[in-house]
């Protein structure tokens, strides 16, 4: 998945004089929320000054084992839930027709649980949102929506996640892997050496 800032322009890195890879740190902290919360997870990443790479795994049969009542929970944590949602999960006397309606609504969310689209607008809005106001504008922060390519097998996963950890070096903003700041590689390479720095 490959999501690019609007006209390519620089809005993770340093734009006249300004530095805004804070911003990255705000992506970073964003993926690690969302996959506690969606049944999606992260192979690999890279933020760059412009766009950011990312390598997912969908994992719907996670989504279809999960309760009503975790669906909601999920949910909850990310949107207000409407007004009958919330009487379902309080246990309230509904008719049978508002527990059917209420059921069919958290099947619609546990759909989106593990929906690409779904996890790509909340990973980007909130990051437009908190960009537009540090700007003091308004408009597209992303050039688009994102763009996607399927991976069919292990290999080629293998050989995004490969693509996707050299990218810094490739763009010459990082020498080595471990100096690859804001990666899936740096993190796996830091957890990797962290027994061995206490030792």
């Amino acid at each position: 998945v490959v999501s690019r800032c609007v006209r390519r322009t620089f809005l993770f890195g340093i734009v006249d004089s300004k530095d805004f890879s804070h911003r990255r740190d705000a992506i970073v902290e964003r993926l690690a929320k969302l996959t506690q919360l969606f049944c999606i997870d992260i192979s690999a990443y890279a933020i760059m000054s412009n766009h950011y790479h990312l390598v997912v795994r969908i994992q719907k049969q996670r989504a279809l084992k999960l309760s009503l009542s975790d669906v909601n929970d999920r949910w909850s944590a990310l949107y207000s839930l409407p007004v009958l949602a919330k009487r379902y999960i309080d246990g309230e006397m509904l008719s049978d027709a508002e527990s059917s309606e209420a059921r069919r609504q958290t099947e619609e969310r546990r759909a989106r649980l593990y929906d690409l689209s779904w996890f790509m607008r909340c990973l980007n809005e909130p990051i437009a949102r908190m960009a537009n106001l540090e700007d003091e504008c308004t408009g597209r922060f992303w050039e688009g929506r994102f763009k996607s390519q399927a991976l069919l097998d292990e290999r080629a996963e293998l050989q995004a996640i490969a693509y996707v950890d050299l990218n810094p070096i490739r763009a010459q903003i990082a020498d080595s892997l471990d100096n690859s700041d804001f990666t899936s590689i740096q993190t796996r390479i830091d957890k990797s050496q962290s027994p061995m720095k206490s030792l």
